[in-house]
């Protein structure tokens, strides 16, 4: 510790406020009570989850066994699974969704059969066709699965049609289909083409089949088929307008409070903000200055992100090929969409894992031994964890693996939309999360140590040190917990895990892990960066960070259901997942509150101009997680909704929006925030830094006006009117006007690239000298130090 911090008096260590401890209780309790609910939905879905039976029969041949169902299943997966189509809505959106096509083929087969032909049933009146529908439904929704023998029964209509849907994706994954985005020789193994056959028919079958004791379908009649009556419940129905009231009740509930809070803008902000810039006066460690490279990393892998999107784009309008240059064969679309998704959540991660080491040692104190090293081993794994597993989904896709074997669940592809990495670069990743988490507690163990004899205060070796309270080091500290530990629902998946289950456990690390802790953790650093810099009081930040998290909480953990109400849930499941997934909406109804609060810190002094793009991308989070998360999240959340729209362009509207708009834009942030204190010197040129943010946000709102939004609405009336099937059907989506609008994702994807390139550049431009100004003046260093703050010279140079 400094000879300055140590002259300063003693304070006594003052008691968590009476507030912070009621919203500390308030935040147990909430998590502790979700994740019960949580577990509770767990157990109701492994419970009703379609069975897989051990054999399937004509009465008197085996069609299929369990262990062909299975192996269906994973052969699907190494191909690239939910990144080639989608199973239960879940996965890609140019190929169709595989359930619904293979029900919809299935049943309009049973219906020509029993007219009498191919054709006849649509020349018959009204009265023959209703009787047959009739038939039909009862034939399909009877549930023939026999517990004791473990078997289902197939009719012979039935069994014709499983032969003649066999023999169609057939043909499809050995001669390729164009606007499919399946490249020729996909797949060719007559055994494997059969269990994929199978698995299809498995999930088609669980979606059509009245559960047990029940007149609705495993899937709560998911997908829409009128031939057979698959409308959406009861449940559905009334759920979906509680969940409306809920969150119109939860918005002016929320109102109110902030109306009536103490923690107005008055009391957090600070009247005695520095004169000069106080990080910029504190030297950096060994171990943050090597987190820099990290933040190069993250922009290469930003841009490879943007390149993989704009190719995948270009797969659903031109099929295999990238402006007629056909790459299917080398790049299928399976891998690119793989690396797109995958990609997105590396760079982001990367960009808040450096930022915590960067504020680690600036917190505690002190530079750990080894800290340096540990930094750099963290960055080889991760450079490792990206390169291996790209390059071994790229051998399972193509086939290099071979289909469905122990070697492509290990070091291929799991198949599974935003968890594709293979186990073993899961665990490596999981290691990864921990040695980054010993990392952080080593680095900032001493301002909890220091907080037991006083108040947190600031030492030349702690400069975020200044005013932050121990509930804040704790919070921050319990977030990289979290990070770490949750990662590790994925190890609920196994290879031969059932379908619902790998569901469930897959939305715990998409939705609590990306979706949830990433931005608690993100919520407390730019707390801790805002008080360090005397923007904000730091008491007045703590209570904001404890009570901004557990109303945000409240309603995401339990509201992770809200992705499982058509994956083998009861009506139990989807009541619970639609009221707190409309409360999880309610505190993004504030957000513009909180970027006009961002706007004002710009005005505060003039060194503050100098985080004006890092506030900037701040104040498009706020915009994008009202928009992206808020308003088109819930557009596809209510029961209601989702049933229709569920596999459709707009759920890549919320994903694009809410993804990169609000965990995009912060890693953007929190990555030029970091840079600025880690590279002092120059003013920056900040025109790159103008390009990048102006073209990053109206690209991705052309990209979702002009495209996404239209096309998601289209489809889903398709869904309403005529059923799912047809909706993602190469019929319905190659008409003018459809093909028109998946050709207005360019311009958007144009501006989006060169806002990216932008970025880019500008980061390889502080290492070239580019990125700063020629003749600017020097950038004046402040002080940590509350005393020093007026005496230093508003222009130092």
């Amino acid at each position: 510790m400094s000879a300055r911090a140590e002259a300063q008096p003693a304070r006594g260590f003052s008691s968590i406020s009476a507030r912070d401890r009621r919203w500390w209780i308030a935040l147990i309790t909430v998590v502790v009570a979700s994740f019960a609910v949580l577990l509770f939905m767990g157990q109701q879905i492994n419970q009703h989850k379609p069975p897989i039976p051990a054999t399937v029969t004509d009465g008197s041949t085996v069609l299929m066994t369990h262990d062909d169902i299975m192996a269906g299943q994973q052969v699907w997966q190494s191909m690239g699974g939910q990144q080639i189509g989608s199973v239960w809505g879940h996965g890609a959106y140019v190929a169709p969704d595989w359930t619904a096509d293979w029900l919809h083929r299935e049943v309009t087969s049973v219906l020509d059969t029993y007219a009498g032909g191919p054709g006849v049933y649509d020349t018959l009146d009204a009265e023959k066709q209703a009787a047959l529908k009739a038939k039909l439904k009862l034939a399909i929704r009877t549930n023939t699965y026999d517990v004791a023998s473990d078997k289902v029964v197939l009719s012979a209509e039935r069994v014709a049609a499983w032969k003649a849907n066999s023999a169609h994706y057939a043909q499809i994954f050995v001669e390729g289909n164009e606007r499919y985005a399946i490249p020729k020789g996909a797949l060719t193994d007559p055994q494997q083409l059969q269990q994929l056959s199978d698995f299809f028919w498995w999930s088609s079958w669980a979606a059509s089949t009245n559960a047990p004791d029940s007149q609705v379908t495993y899937l709560q009649n998911w997908p829409h088929e009128p031939l057979i009556d698959n409308v959406p419940t009861s449940t559905n129905i009334l759920w979906s307008i509680l969940s409306f009231i809920l969150l119109l009740g939860g918005i002016a509930g929320l109102v109110w409070y902030n109306q009536a809070s103490e923690t107005g803008e008055a009391e957090t902000t600070i009247d005695d903000v520095p004169v000069a810039d106080p990080l910029l006066g504190y030297k950096s460690t060994p171990s943050q200055r090597a987190t820099l490279k990290y933040f190069f990393v993250v922009g290469a892998l930003f841009v490879l992100q943007i390149a993989m999107g704009i190719l995948s784009a270009h797969y659903g309008v031109e099929g295999g090929a990238l402006y007629g240059i056909q790459i299917d064969q080398v790049l299928p679309y399976a891998v690119v969409r793989t690396w797109h998704t995958q990609l997105g959540i590396f760079w982001i991660a990367t960009a808040w894992l450096a930022t915590g080491l960067y504020v680690a040692p600036a917190v505690g104190g002190r530079e750990p031994k080894l800290q340096r090293a540990g930094v750099n081993v963290l960055f080889g794994a991760l450079i490792l964890v990206v390169g291996g597993s790209m390059v071994g989904q790229w051998l399972s896709i193509t086939g290099k693996m071979g289909h469905g074997t122990p070697l492509t669940w290990w070091f291929g592809t799991t198949g599974m939309e935003y968890l594709d990495l293979a186990r073993f670069w899961q665990i490596a990743l999981f290691a990864g999360l921990f040695i980054w988490f010993a990392l952080m507690v080593r680095a900032m163990w001493p301002a909890i140590s220091r907080a037991k004899e006083g108040k947190i205060a600031p030492t030349d070796a702690a400069p975020l040190a200044s005013g932050s309270q121990r509930s804040l080091v704790t919070m921050l500290l319990v977030s990289c917990l979290a990070i770490a530990s949750f990662f590790g629902a994925a190890f609920g998946m196994g290879r031969d895990t059932h379908l619902s289950i790998m569901e469930y456990w897959r939305w715990w690390v998409v939705h609590l892990w990306v979706e949830g802790f990433f931005e608690v953790f993100a919520t407390v650093v730019i707390a801790f960066l805002f008080t360090r810099l005397g923007l904000i009081r730091s008491a007045m930040a703590t209570t904001a960070v404890i009570s901004s998290t557990t109303i945000f909480l409240a309603g995401g953990i339990i509201g992770t259901g809200h992705h499982l109400y058509f994956t083998g849930a009861n009506d139990t499941v989807m009541a619970l997942s639609a009221a707190f997934s409309a409360l999880e909406v309610v505190p993004l109804a504030l957000m513009g509150f909180e970027a006009f609060k961002h706007l004002r810190l710009l005005r505060v002094r003039e060194w503050v101009a100098g985080y004006k793009w890092a506030i900037y991308f701040f104040v498009s989070v706020s915009f994008w997680n009202m928009l992206g998360a808020g308003v088109f999240g819930f557009l596809i959340n209510p029961p209601i909704s989702l049933y229709f729209v569920q596999g459709l362009n707009l759920t890549p509207l919320h994903g694009h929006t809410a993804l990169f708009g609000v965990y995009g834009m912060l890693g953007i942030g929190l990555m030029l925030f970091c840079v600025r204190s880690l590279m002092p010197g120059r003013e920056w040129n900040e025109l790159p830094l103008k390009i990048g943010f102006w073209a990053l946000n109206i690209g991705l709102l052309m990209m979702a006006l002009l495209s996404l939004l239209p096309l998601g609405l289209a489809q889903a009336w398709a869904s309403i009117e005529h059923g799912l099937w047809y909706a993602r059907s190469s019929d319905f989506l190659y008409t003018p006007s459809l093909t028109i609008l998946r050709w207005l994702r360019t311009p958007g994807d144009v501006v989006f690239a060169i806002g990216a390139l932008s970025i880019g550049v500008f980061m390889v431009g502080l290492l070239t000298g580019w990125s700063t100004k020629r003749g600017g003046r020097k950038v004046a260093l402040g002080s940590p130090f509350r005393e020093d703050r007026e005496k230093e010279p508003a222009g130092k140079k």
